[in-house]
């Protein structure tokens, strides 16, 4: 049953004097996290490697588990080390599977990251008292636990990850943004100017590992796949500046943080979920009303061209 919607209880309560600075934490780790995430998603929708996102988010796992069991610790560097060799380890052997078989590159990624992904779950469930991970957070999240931890200067820890590793995903991507965009469009191309395309490639999967892992206990290794391709294929049916759909993805995961989060308290739901539900409505109306690519305008524009031909026949 959907719970009756009270104005006051699920709109402005939120942010009153006692509850402020709970919506705040929320609020800010979804956007920062679904951002980053969105803003590199971008790269990879440009250079058809959608699935790529997808895989390397569940295939980082084994990485973590691994970099857990070792070290006994779920946060600092060596975390990150893991995730970055797991993703590594996958973008390699998708590559070596096409160039090695008549498997193509689709195949290729639903083998490797349902078997890496496979391979993590085993871990966790086997060697789950070494590493305390719950498969439900590893799954969905566990947005507001992360969001309320306080760190130094009672900012929570995951709170100013997000922050880092957004910063870095703009300012690396700003500095390299030529390199980034030619071989994104045509690799090809980008060899012909000088341009180190597998570099290029390989660098922005050992990024997207770092910005998958930061998202991983906020919003879970399933729903981290929405916020890698939504955002930028909204920000795509609005504009086609490169930099102006990066700047209309950040504004798309500022919407959708705050209303999925004023959803998600009305339905009792998944806060990272229903973000990204947020997101999804987003994105359809984008798709019916974009004032170029939208269903609406090019239907009328159809109809009205269609009117003209026939006005100019008859006469």
């Amino acid at each position: 049953m959907i719970p009756d919607f009270d104005w006051n209880t699920f709109l402005t309560e939120p942010w009153s004097a006692y509850q402020v600075e709970t919506t705040l934490r929320i609020v800010s780790l979804g956007f920062l996290v679904s951002a980053a995430c969105g803003w590199i998603g971008v790269f990879l929708i440009v250079r058809r490697l959608a699935l790529i996102g997808d895989a390397i988010s569940h295939s980082v796992l084994p990485g973590i588990v691994v970099a857990a069991m070792l070290f006994h610790t779920l946060t600092g560097p060596w975390i990150i080390i893991g995730a970055i060799t797991a993703g590594f380890l996958t973008s390699i052997l998708i590559e070596w599977i096409q160039r090695q078989s008549r498997i193509k590159s689709d195949a290729a990624i639903g083998i490797v990251f349902t078997s890496m992904f496979a391979l993590g779950v085993v871990l966790v469930s086997q060697m789950g008292s070494h590493v305390h991970l719950d498969t439900d957070c590893v799954l969905f999240g566990n947005i507001a636990e992360a969001a309320t931890r306080d760190g130094a200067f009672g900012i929570p820890p995951n709170i100013t990850q997000a922050l880092i590793v957004l910063i870095l995903t703009i300012a690396l991507s700003l500095l390299f943004f030529k390199e980034l965009l030619v071989s994104s469009f045509d690799p090809t191309l980008a060899k012909s100017i000088g341009i180190r395309a597998g570099w290029i490639h390989y660098g922005k999967m050992a990024w997207l590992s770092v910005v998958v892992v930061t998202a991983f206990e906020a919003v879970g290794s399933v729903i981290v796949i929405a916020m890698l391709i939504i955002p930028g294929a909204t920000a795509m049916l609005l504009s086609q500046r490169m930099k102006t759909v990066l700047w209309l993805t950040i504004l798309h995961t500022f919407l959708s943080a705050i209303i999925g989060y004023h959803f998600a308290l009305w339905l009792n739901a998944n806060v990272p979920a229903t973000m990204v539900a947020a997101g999804l409505a987003l994105f359809l109306l984008a798709w019916i009303f974009s004032p170029t690519q939208g269903i609406v305008p090019v239907w009328l524009a159809r109809r009205d061209l269609s009117d003209r031909m026939a006005r100019t026949v008859r006469n």
